[in-house]
């Protein structure tokens, strides 16, 4: 067998060896370490520099001692068995560290080198068993301190509370195992719980040791993670008053509604009290599982609420009556025992006491006196004691029974048990499958405070599955109602959030979202913008369909260009009619009446045609509309335009020695009609094969709405449509000028010079109105200047004629005809 750790012998040594608070001989003997005392002193002698070995001091740690029994108890019950470690006794020493690292550390190098030996009988000096392993500490910083002596000596050490998360790394403590989980887990588990209520705003506090410190900063990554902000980050001991008052006045001033507190119980206590001592604003609490589930602490009602992750709960049997079994003799045999009962029961077990002083009298009974030493609920730290014992019995096992040639620390690394139900076994950085308890402080009918499970966290479930609540909560002040944690109140939809200069990430206002971008999320980090076919709503929070706009038919405008439209073409028609009833008639037959009627069919055409305009464009309406508008106008201009030739023609006629109508008769009229038009019909038709006019959605008009339109497809074209009738327009017009005062009672050339004045006026005015008309509006524009010009045409050169045919007939006669002026 490969021997494991012995100490010496060393007999009657004296110095500054501390004696065991318990103590039991054996063929192995594990270690035990707890802080049974809350402080401990040093004194100093004035006539020598060397101190004496330090003393603990103040009340006893209820909790701390049930830990050492609980240890004794599953020693005992190992030794009972039959299975394990048979013929095997294991021994026990068990210090008070009083919470202090130097004592730990003496301790530490005590269990190390053997110290002074204690193991006496009938004054004879006796030889101890070999020390296999160590049980404890209970915090992080003595337990460091204690694996780096005796690692040094290859003795392993198994906590059951030390959950620092450095405590993993195994270069620099190789020999350290527990039974408790890393805080390493407890940190993420913390952070997923305060992102779980949505607070995004908080304090933190925690011890300045190494369980806080490297607690909180694994709690810190996390939060991080989580994308919540901490407002204040804080570290005290319980030895400083100062930085406690400081902590509490930052609690608070803090406007953060929820303080996580990775803090041991020590800590926290002390915070609590400094708390009490003069009324502050509501805190949600939420604790690590050092504090969250310590029984001493629930005194503090203001508390109430707190919630945190607990060791999960688990019953050892027979402890209870292990606890309680206390006769007075075993009592007063241990000093640690002794102060114990006296502080529990008011009484004392000394025979020199005092006057008033009460004297114990051995009816004393635990079960009657509150007191944390018999728990009154399923134990959580406890168990870990109880698995700590078991798990380096098991070791032992398997290095004397079953693997000859192992160590206690090698075998450590492959224990996996179940004891009692509890499965206990080690990953290889000496950790325990990470399981918590979610527990919550809720008042019970007497007022007092008690610990509830609501929930649980298993890090071995699946990924987003290893947080549960399966309870409601009672909150801070007894609330049914989560309460709110926030910097800045989330932004709506609608709104992004914009950082404020200097402020942690959750520190924000909300600015609403840009026009055409929107936000359809809660505390949305940015804005973004609507597909091109779609617009915010009023809120901006969503998208909906954009308007889409055209000149339709059901439109009052529209109605209304409709009206002028149809009652012009019904104008032509009617006038038409009128000029083929007199068509005999002087004034009828001296106008050219076969281009009078070629100019009323061109005018119907044009007043019809202005209809192609109002609708939704499609494909075949864009080509019609602009077409058909350049044709009619071109084919009405060139009527106006013969007519204008002929009087022009007439009055050279009627000079002596001229016979130029004969060069501009009938024949010659058609076909300057015919010319004109199919000039324009070849650009419209080069236009239409090349680049015609289509459909289209403008989306740079409006932004808000979309503008169903004919785009030109080629400038180029629809200009040179214009042109061409502007261009015959001009050349009418001033042919018109020029004979407006030839001497004719009937001369046309007058009310053609008004007519092409007037349509002259109206397309140049069209220009601009067009160009700078949005939506469906251009297309009103282009009816307008269509009909006005239309119009003007059939009142200027048809009015008058029909005045006089329908109203003056006797003008409507040869001899007024030529009687000259």
């Amino acid at each position: 067998m490969s021997p494991l750790f012995s100490n010496k012998s060393l007999c009657n040594l004296r110095g500054t060896t501390r004696s065991p608070a318990f103590s039991m001989d054996g063929d192995f003997v594990i270690g035990g370490v707890f802080s049974i005392h809350y402080n401990m002193y040093t004194e100093i002698h004035s006539h020598d520099t060397k101190p004496d070995p330090p003393k603990c001091t103040g009340s006893i740690n209820a909790r701390e001692l049930r830990f050492s029994r609980t240890m004794i108890f599953a020693i005992e019950e190992i030794n009972n068995s039959t299975e394990l470690l048979p013929g095997i006794i294991l021994g026990y020493q068990i210090h008070d560290s009083c919470a202090a690292v130097p004592v730990a550390m003496q301790v530490a190098f005590q269990l190390s080198n053997g110290g002074e030996n204690i193991f006496y009988r009938n004054n004879n000096c006796s030889h101890s068993g070999m020390m296999a392993a160590v049980v404890g500490e209970s915090g992080s910083t003595p337990s460091i301190s204690i694996s780096r002596v005796i690692g040094s000596f290859d003795i392993p050490q198994v906590s059951h509370f030390a959950t620092c998360a450095c405590l993993s790394d195994k270069k620099q403590y190789p020999n350290f195992f527990r039974t408790v989980p890393s805080d390493a887990f407890q940190a993420v588990a913390l952070a997923k719980l305060v992102k779980h209520f949505g607070w995004t705003w908080i304090g933190a506090i925690c011890s300045d040791s190494d369980y806080g410190n490297n607690g909180m900063a694994s709690f810190l990554q996390a939060a991080q993670k989580e994308g919540i902000c901490v407002e204040f980050t804080e570290a005290f001991y319980r030895t400083q008053p100062y930085k406690t008052q400081k902590v509490a006045d930052v609690i608070r001033r803090s406007t953060a509604k929820v303080i996580v507190a990775f803090t041991a119980a020590g800590e926290m206590k002390v915070l609590l009290e400094e708390l009490a001592r003069k009324p502050s604003p509501s805190r949600q609490w939420i604790g690590s599982e050092s504090w969250i589930t310590d029984t001493n602490l629930h005194k503090f009602t203001f508390c109430e609420g707190a919630i945190g992750f607990g060791i999960p709960r688990s019953d050892i049997p027979g402890l209870r009556d292990f606890l309680l079994d206390l006769s007075p003799s075993e009592v007063a045999a241990s000093a640690v025992l002794t102060q114990f009962w006296e502080e529990t029961f008011k009484c004392t077990l000394r025979k020199d006491v005092d006057a008033g002083q009460h004297v114990c009298n051995g009816s004393e009974d635990l079960q009657k006196v509150p007191n944390t030493f018999i728990p009154s609920s399923p134990l959580r730290i406890t168990t870990m004691v109880y698995k700590a014992v078991y798990a380096i019995a098991h070791a032992i096992h398997n290095v004397v029974c079953v693997k000859k040639n192992a160590t206690t620390q090698s075998a450590l690394k492959r224990v996996n048990f179940t004891q009692n139900g509890y499965s206990v076994s080690f990953d290889v950085n000496g950790d325990p499958v990470a399981a918590y308890e979610l527990v919550n402080w809720r008042k019970d009918e007497s007022g007092n405070i008690e610990v509830v499970a609501v929930g649980y966290y298993d890090a071995s479930l699946p990924k987003n599955k290893e947080f549960l609540i399966n309870k409601n909560l009672t909150w801070m002040d007894g609330r049914q109602e989560v309460p709110k944690s926030v910097c800045t109140e989330s932004c709506p939809p609608g709104t992004h959030r914009v950082l404020q200069k200097g402020k942690p990430i959750c520190c924000y206002d909300c600015i609403p979202c840009p026009e055409g971008e929107i936000s359809n999320t809660t505390d949305s980090s940015d804005c973004f913008p609507c597909p091109i076919e779609f617009w915010p709503n009023a809120v901006k929070d969503s998208c909906h369909p954009k308007p889409v706009e055209f000149l339709s038919n059901n439109e009052t405008l529209a109605i209304i260009l409709a009206v002028f439209s149809v009652s012009g073409a019904c104008l032509a028609i009617l006038t038409a009619a009128v000029f083929f009833h007199h068509r005999t008639t002087p004034i009828v037959r001296a106008n050219n009446s076969e281009l009078s009627f070629l100019l009323l069919f061109s005018l119907t055409l044009c007043f019809l045609c202005s209809l192609t305009f109002i609708g939704a464009p499609t494909e075949w309406s864009c080509m019609l509309r602009h077409s058909a508008f350049g044709i009619t106008f071109v084919l009405c201009i060139s009527c106006v335009l013969g007519k204008t030739i002929v009087v022009l023609m007439a009055f050279k006629a009627t000079l002596p020695g001229s016979n130029v109508m004969k060069w501009f008769g009938p024949l010659q009229q058609r076909l300057t009609v015919v010319f004109f038009t199919f000039v324009q019909v070849l650009i419209c038709t080069v236009w239409l094969v090349l680049r015609p006019p289509f459909p289209m959605k403008n989306f740079s008009t409006y932004k808000e709405r979309i503008i169903l339109e004919c785009a030109l497809g080629s400038a180029i074209g629809f200009w040179a449509v214009l042109g061409y009738i502007g261009l015959l327009a001009v050349f009418c017009f001033v042919l018109a000028v020029l004979a407006r005062k030839l001497p004719d009672n009937f001369n046309e050339a007058k009310f053609i010079t008004f007519s092409m004045l007037i349509f002259c006026a109206v397309w140049l005015t069209f220009i601009p109105a067009y160009v700078s008309s949005p939506g469906k509006f251009t297309v009103a524009v282009e009816i307008f200047a269509i009909l006005a010009s239309s119009f003007g045409l059939i009142m200027c050169i048809f009015a008058p004629k029909c005045f006089i045919i329908l109203c003056q007939p006797e003008k409507n006669t040869k001899k007024y005809l030529m009687n000259k002026k």
